[in-house]
């Protein structure tokens, strides 16, 4: 799921800022935003997503505010809706929207911790002291919270889909979501992102896990849908409080699978860029070709 387009992080961070801060200029600001809206507003799909961008309060905003700071709680379901008895992946994460880096603390235990650079995944003290797949996860919180901002992202295909009838009052609009080959490490994933036909914003999405570790056979998960709840504005950017993830029937929600929470949320602007390099003590982990 993560969309770590790396060439385009390795000129970013080639190009590097003076002051070592991870938060770009006013002037890259301004350039890539003004590329994104060029590109999405090449299409019907393109300038739906570039609408709820800015409802969600703009690309400008997302970017100019600097890395993120969150807590992601993600809680696992039995096929009841209880929680299961495998560990919740709840961290606290610092992530660099600008070139798709990012460190977590376990909230649990904070001498946990693990990361992407933007070229290599760490973890610490080991990747079996982990709760989850560091590379994978790395980046899989930020994408859905970062929905429809990520999605203005090069590399990425969108085509309009058919409205979807959840259930007799709700109908949402859908775009269709692909990725350009050698996108990130699951260039087959695919989403629809579902937004509110009146104020644009995102109801939620739709999404599969092509991520190799995962499928070692190829393909991809079955199809899940994660319903967005509640709103939190903060530096004029509007991004969700939780979520409610079910496996797609084909027809509406189907079997529970995951709930979670957004808290926390601001923008760090002090953030470096050496705060996003794997401590020294930290185990580096292999490429997935490696």
């Amino acid at each position: 799921m993560p969309r770590a387009l790396l060439l385009l992080c390795l000129l970013v961070l080639a190009s590097g800022c003076d002051d070592g801060l991870a938060k770009p200029s006013a002037r890259d600001v301004d350039a890539r935003v003004s590329d994104a809206t060029e590109r999405l507003n090449a299409s019907e799909a393109g300038r739906l997503v570039l609408a709820s961008i800015d409802a969600h309060g703009g690309l400008e905003a997302w970017y100019a505010g600097g890395p993120l700071r969150f807590r992601y709680a993600y809680t696992r379901l039995d096929s009841v809706g209880m929680p299961s008895a495998e560990p919740p992946l709840d961290t606290r994460q610092t992530v660099d929207a600008w070139a798709a880096r990012a460190t977590h603390t376990l909230a649990a235990d904070s001498t946990v911790r693990f990361g992407w650079t933007g070229t290599q995944a760490w973890a610490m003290p080991s990747p079996e002291a982990l709760p989850t797949d560091a590379r994978f996860w790395s980046l899989t919180p930020y994408y859905f919270v970062g929905m429809p901002f990520v999605l203005a992202d090069p590399g990425v295909n969108l085509e309009m889909a058919e409205p979807l009838a959840l259930d007799s009052t709700t109908t949402l609009e859908q775009v269709y979501v692909t990725f350009d080959a050698g996108t990130g490490d699951a260039p087959d994933d695919y989403y629809y992102l579902l937004l509110d036909p009146e104020t644009k914003r995102v109801a939620g999405v739709r999404y599969v896990v092509s991520y190799g570790p995962f499928n070692p056979d190829g393909g991809h998960t079955p199809e899940t849908i994660m319903l967005y709840d509640g709103a939190q504005t903060v530096g004029g950017i509007t991004l969700q409080e939780g979520f409610r993830s079910f496996l797609w029937d084909g027809t509406g929600a189907g079997t529970p699978k995951a709930r979670g929470t957004l808290t926390e949320f601001e923008f760090a602007p002090e953030v470096t860029n050496a705060d996003f390099a794997a401590p020294p003590e930290a185990t580096v982990l292999p490429d997935l070709d490696a």
